[in-house]
């Protein structure tokens, strides 16, 4: 890891961006890989579902996260289809509110939890609890009951902790604690290290090479009070390839088998994880949910033939797939500024009325993003941009590389598409800023998902 974000930003110089930005042929035109599919521009203007973004900006200000909510449920029921005869859960975390979490049990997708807050809003949305599985390396003691009282389908272990936690309380409030064993299988997601969560090191789950997954299994067996479903593995997100998804199944399946033998219990699911990867920039080429489905099942069922077991039940996690590409962020720009480099270089600084409060993944990840101007159209010729946000730090950057027009100016606005997945998850208040609305679009129609926070809000939780 670099000591200082600015460092490596500010090694490359500002007239070249890197290898893989090519110099645009239109720079108005979208690039629809990295859109929801009823984004388009008309005179220049981006639109959603046929609602034009000044007109959204106007009633719900800026920033702004814009969901296209044909877009979402249809990118549920791409995977609910390909994966059919498995279940497939929704990822909480990338993003939730009580109209998603409906959209989700409407279109016949599982939910994943990982907190109390995140079950709260899925019950509050009446989601079938059955249909609920709950994550999280440290959940608490009233996390675990209220998820025993309410009958989620499924609580994915962590710890021996929480093994031996969740056994009392089956036994004191009279239930059977449905589990599944969460297993780091050693494999290297090829990601970004801080979302790479099947490889020792880190905090998740119970180690297959050292012998505590088997423990794991062994004291959940030895308890009355629960019921062991089967294995889970998730080895990170962002993945593009299917390769570690191939070493982690056979590990898991291997583990799967050895557990038959040992104690004559067949799990009957199995679950794979997921974290399927999206376009952010045109550097990178997402699988369709059709290939991803084709791979993991000729892995699994491959594996099983020559182990000489069943195969399970599979269940899989996309994981940003399905809510990240919906959802663009559109905001205003407030000041440009041409800055000189060593070298005779210069870079061109748009910043706009949000940042790090609002992504904070290109901070925290070093997240590439592209953008568009959003509200005309320019004759101006590009220049390589940097969007930078708002707030006091100079790691405040939203977009690190971006050909823009030249002429881009106050006033105007920008939309940076790929935003659905933890942008509004992983908001914040840095500086005191009111964290954006959430609005969803569909069939020329726009609603309020989340309202905008508003000084109010900040100062009710001040109590002086």
């Amino acid at each position: 890891m670099r000591a200082h974000e600015a460092g490596a930003l500010h090694g490359q110089a500002g007239d070249r961006g890197p290898a893989w930005l090519r110099y645009p042929e239109d720079v108005n035109a979208l690039v629809p890989s990295l859109w929801a599919e009823n984004v388009a521009k008309s005179d220049g203007v981006v639109t959603v579902a046929g609602v034009r973004v000044d007109e959204l900006a106007r009633e719900f200000g800026t920033p702004l996260y814009v969901l296209d909510e044909e877009d979402f449920r249809h990118r549920a029921r791409a995977f609910r289809d390909a994966f059919a005869g498995a279940d497939v859960y929704y990822a909480g975390k990338a993003f939730l509110s009580v109209a998603a979490a409906r959209w989700i049990a409407e279109e016949g997708l599982s939910l994943d939890v990982c907190t109390g807050g995140e079950l709260a809003v899925a019950l509050r949305a009446e989601f079938p609890p059955e249909r609920i599985g709950m994550h999280g390396n440290n959940k608490s003691v009233a996390e675990l009951r209220r998820a025993l009282e309410v009958g989620v389908g499924r609580i994915i272990v962590d710890s021996f902790e929480e093994i031996a936690r969740l056994g009392a309380l089956a036994t004191e409030l009279g239930v059977r604690a449905p589990v599944m064993v969460r297993v780091t299988a050693g494999v290297e997601a090829h990601t970004h290290e801080y979302i790479s969560t099947s490889h020792e090191d880190q905090k998740f789950g119970f180690s297959i090479a050292g012998g505590d997954a088997m423990e794991a299994v062994r004291q959940i067996l030895a308890d009355d009070g629960i019921d062991f479903l089967g294995l889970h593995s998730h080895i990170g997100s962002q993945i593009f390839v299917t390769d570690g998804f191939e070493v982690a199944a056979r590990r898991v399946l291997r583990l799967h088998a050895q557990i038959a033998r040992e104690f004559s219990v067949v799990a009957p699911e199995l679950d794979l994880g997921g974290g399927f990867g999206i376009a952010y920039t045109t550097q990178d080429d997402p699988s369709s949910p059709e290939t991803l489905a084709r791979g993991m099942r000729e892995i699994v069922e491959g594996e099983c033939a020559a182990l000489g077991v069943e195969v399970p039940r599979l269940s899989i996690e996309p994981g940003r797939a399905i809510a990240g590409p919906s959802t663009f962020t559109l905001y205003e720009i407030g000041t440009t500024k041409r800055v000189a480099l060593d070298g005779g270089g210069a870079r061109h600084y748009v910043a706009v009325d949000g940042g790090m409060s609002d992504n904070i993944r290109p901070a925290l990840y070093s997240a590439d993003y592209s953008c568009t101007l959003a509200s005309r159209e320019s004759t101006a010729e590009p220049v390589l941009s940097r969007v930078v946000g708002k707030h006091c730090e100079s790691g405040d950057i939203v977009v690190k590389d971006e050909y823009l027009p030249a002429d881009v100016a106050p006033g105007d606005l920008l939309a940076v598409p790929g935003t659905g997945a933890y942008c509004r998850s992983l908001a914040n208040n840095y500086n005191h800023v009111p964290r954006p609305a959430v609005v969803a679009v569909r069939d020329g129609e726009a609603r309020l998902l989340l309202r905008r926070e508003t000084e109010d809000d900040l100062l009710a939780l001040d109590l002086g």
